[in-house]
């Protein structure tokens, strides 16, 4: 039943065109960054790491709040329970997340002459699932139905973004971006960020799941 919810929030997304503005405005982020000479792999991720956090909150946002309290009550008891229709949501999240790494990952692996060997392209892709990942927790946990209006949303979105986005010491999405511009580059550490991040989003469907839409 998992599936069919991510293909219903999937299509609602595409169809509301809700998606563009988000998308859009990581390609404005990543055009400067990979426009010219960026330089070699993967400190040249970094930025767009820390670019992808906010972005993927904001699509978060979009996403949970695409059916109004009534629509998901319906859709909740045709689904079976809030934690199946969480679940549909936060899927639908990742995967929209997928699509914005493979953009970062591919403008610069099309656009540049560097070289990318393997582990630099594993290196990029677990620093920005981790920021994605971890842009998702908090985007569902700064809409409804643990935050209702918009502008509550963004404000809290942003706070979270602040406070935490770019602190390089602090995981998942500081230390990643960091790890990023060492060397050499840990792919231990990068493979903890992107679990951590991933752990941080399944807790924050626990937690909206377990909220009653009112």
């Amino acid at each position: 039943m998992i599936w069919p919810l991510v293909r219903y929030y999937s299509a609602d997304l595409l169809r509301s065109q809700r998606f563009l503005l988000p998308f859009l405005l990581y390609g404005m982020l990543l055009a400067p960054l990979f426009g010219g000479d960026p330089g070699p792999p993967p400190a040249t991720w970094a930025a767009s790491v820390l670019a992808l956090y906010p972005v993927s909150v904001w699509l978060a946002v979009t996403v949970a709040n695409t059916e109004d309290p009534v629509q998901r009550q319906v859709t909740i008891a045709a689904a079976g329970g809030r934690g199946r229709v969480t679940t549909g949501i936060l899927l639908t999240c990742l995967l929209a997340d997928l699509v914005l790494v493979a953009l970062a990952m591919g403008w610069p692996v099309l656009a540049t002459a560097y070289a990318h060997p393997p582990h630099l392209l594993a290196a990029g892709a677990l620093a920005h699932f981790a920021a994605g990942a971890t842009g998702t927790a908090v985007g569902l946990l700064c809409a409804r139905p643990v935050v209702h209006g918009i502008g509550w949303s963004a404000v809290l979105g942003a706070a979270v973004v602040a406070a935490t986005g770019f602190q390089r010491w602090l995981p998942p999405v500081g230390s990643a971006a960091r790890t990023l511009v060492d060397t050499p580059v840990s792919l231990s550490t990068l493979g903890f960020d992107a679990g951590l991040a991933l752990a941080l989003a399944v807790v924050a469907g626990v937690v909206v799941s377990r909220v009653r839409a009112v």
